[in-house]
């Protein structure tokens, strides 16, 4: 039995007998719970109802039946989600009909097509009509509506995903910027004359054509079959086992990316973070019905996003599943960290019954996770320096990171934390929470983080020092070296109170103002200061750029000479030869007693290939270090490395 068949015989009437299915666009609806889904693949207006008369007649002369929450109508990949006041205009509508009929025919089989202007007419009649149009709603709605391309905005989103994008601009707001990002989508930014400023988004979906879209489609229902494997290949498996049937010119790659997105990453999250001024991202219960709110630059923004109910219950889900945490009406609440377009991101969640549906607040911590590898890949050094830095740490060597404020030295200082062998136990020192103590612990790491304060609530620098040399021989990180742990700080590296790398911040332009800093300010005696091996001075450049300016060695005793490991010139950080003239004391201390300067010389090698490898690929973030980390001490047990096999890139397998 067809819609139409089971229509009252007094709206058949209305339809007419040369359209005996009921249409004359091929839109086939069906409900599904408090949905109206309808199948377009064989509409020649493609379910478009802010389009097509003919599809409007469909879908009204159905609300007749009942009332509905939304519209969904679907054709080659594509849905077209008319929601709120949209669902509720062809509602009312449907109602206008349903009650009209029995007095006006003809106003009522406008109405199917022309609901707009039939209530225009409607209302401007002085008879029960115009009650109808009231106490139906459509008088309300239509009085808001301006024409059908507003009034049926739909929000859309290819089938494979569970998220809607409103492409209706504000209507009270003005273009203020136009940005592409990575990932192919658009974003634009419109001033509202009041209100919030609004964040629109255009993933690269939408300029996706019928045939790309209905690809897409293809592909994922293959890629859910269990038809490919192999992790991240298997959706451009996918896609190009439907393109090489279907046509070998679309776009492959671009397909595959966005399959990647919607069926094994975060869905539209992927966009949202790829753009960096983006922190926080914000869906707020009932997600379904509620326009996702984010920060950038500080501002608060509206969003043209939302998510769908089975979007937020599969991200739940999944946050369940890969924290291990229970996220339930029992355990309401969720803390976790997930990776999101290369950044990584806090995640916090509540849900039932103490909020109203599921609710998730998204906050980027990637500018507190700098690894030396991102380091060369922006620019702050080359791969040759970080090979050097790298050693020297992993060697336990003495580094002090010097420049002035702003140049990048606590950021310099998290990214060699990494460098650690991971089965060093480090200490980290500071009174603001800023270097990446957590991420280390999340890598396995065993950091202990010690927070100081000059008031007597909490362990004053030189306090929690000694307290760090307590709790157990290993590395010591000292987020500023400014009064009097520096006393202690070289005492204990000294008389060789730790056996592993010694890394702090200090204020100073190089070298010999490093020294007169911590041997006439802060009172440390020149042979102690001695024990320094390296001094890495950074430096911020009028445009804004943070990179290191010269990497010395300390050589000599109570006197101390600088000697230039690196210096910047016109061409960029570069050497000065002095380590490849075999003239280096950082160098040859860097060597076991089974090696010699020569094979200290080709492990820095094989590591600046290693840096410029993972730079290259953009395998920079912390897993990729530790993959780095982990297949470097695999040699230890006699296995093939990166420095073993120089072609290897741990980290950048294909």
């Amino acid at each position: 039995m067809t819609l139409r068949t089971r229509l009252p015989a007094t709206l058949q009437s209305i339809l007419g007998d040369d359209n005996p299915d009921g249409t004359d666009c091929g839109c086939e609806p069906a409900f599904d719970d408090e949905t109206l889904t309808v199948d377009a693949s064989d509409c020649p207006h493609d379910g478009r109802l802010e389009d097509s008369s003919a599809c409007r007649k469909t879908i009204i002369s159905t609300l007749t039946q009942r009332d509905v929450d939304a519209v969904h109508t679907e054709t080659a990949g594509l849905v077209r989600a008319y929601e709120d006041d949209a669902a509720a205009l062809l509602v009312a509508a449907g109602r206008f009909v349903e009650e009209v009929r029995f007095r006006d025919e003809r106003l009522a089989a406008r109405t199917l097509e022309d609901p707009l202007a039939a209530c225009r007419e409607a209302t401007g009649r002085a008879d029960a009509v115009a009650d109808i149009a009231a106490t139906t709603g459509l008088a309300e709605l239509a009085a808001r509506a301006d024409g059908y391309e507003t009034a049926l905005a739909p929000a859309v989103g290819p089938t494979v995903s569970r998220w809607r994008v409103d492409l209706t601009p504000p209507a009270d707001g003005h273009l203020r910027d136009v940005r592409e990002l990575d990932t192919g989508a658009t974003v634009r930014e419109y001033e509202p004359t009041t209100g919030v400023t609004r964040y629109y988004l255009s993933p690269a979906e939408q300029e996706f054509s019928s045939t790309a879209l209905d690809a897409l489609a293809s592909a994922y229902a293959r890629l859910a079959s269990g038809e490919f494997d192999g992790g991240d290949r298997a959706p451009a498996r996918a896609v190009r086992a439907v393109a090489s049937e279907r046509d070998p010119d679309l776009p492959v790659e671009q397909i595959a990316d966005v399959l990647r997105k919607h069926a094994r990453g975060f869905g539209l999250l992927e966009d949202l973070f790829a753009d960096p001024t983006v922190s926080d991202v914000f869906v707020t219960a009932p997600a379904a019905t509620n326009q996702l709110r984010l920060t950038a630059n500080g501002e608060s923004y509206r969003t043209n996003v939302r998510l769908t109910g089975a979007g937020t219950a599969a991200l739940a889900s999944r946050f369940r599943r890969e924290s291990g945490r229970a996220f339930s009406r029992a355990d309401p609440t969720l803390d976790a960290t997930a990776e999101i377009a290369d950044r990584r991101i806090r995640v916090a969640g509540v849900t039932e019954p103490p909020s109203s549906g599921t609710a998730f607040a998204f906050r980027a911590q990637d500018r507190e996770v700098w690894t030396l590898p991102a380091l060369v890949g922006n620019g702050t050094m080359t791969a040759e320096a970080g090979a050097v830095l790298s050693l020297a740490v992993e060697r336990g060597r003495s580094i002090l990171l010097a420049g002035p404020r702003g140049a990048g030295k606590t950021t310099l200082l998290g990214a060699l934390l990494w460098e650690l062998p991971p089965a060093v136990r480090t200490v980290v020192i500071e009174d603001t929470p800023e270097l990446p103590v957590e991420p280390l612990q999340e890598h396995h790491r065993d950091v202990q983080q010690l927070l100081t304060s000059t008031d007597d609530s909490e362990l004053t620098p030189a306090e929690a020092l000694r307290t760090a040399l307590r709790l157990g021989d290993g590395a010591i990180a000292v987020g500023e070296v400014r009064g009097e742990e520096a006393a202690v700080l070289y005492e204990a590296m000294r008389v060789g109170a730790n056996s592993e790398a010694v890394l702090g911040t200090i204020h100073g332009d190089g070298g010999s103002a490093v020294h007169e800093r911590v041997v006439e300010d802060l009172g440390v005696s020149p042979s102690s200061f001695g024990v320094t091996d390296l001094i890495v001075t950074g430096e911020i450049t009028a445009a804004g750029q943070r990179r290191i300016r010269t990497i010395e060695e300390v050589v000599g005793g109570a006197q101390p000479a600088f000697e230039v490991l690196f210096e910047r010139t016109e061409d960029g950080l570069e050497a000065t030869g002095k380590i490849d003239r075999g003239n280096s004391r950082l160098v040859a201390s860097l060597a076991t007693p089974e090696q010699s300067y020569t094979d200290v010389r080709k492990q820095l090698a094989a590591r600046k290939r290693l840096l410029d490898g993972l730079a290259a690929h953009g395998r920079t973030g912390p897993d990729a270090v530790t993959v780095a980390r982990e297949t470097q001490s695999a040699a230890n047990g006699g296995k093939q490395t990166a420095e073993q096999a120089p072609g290897t890139v741990p980290g950048t397998e294909q």
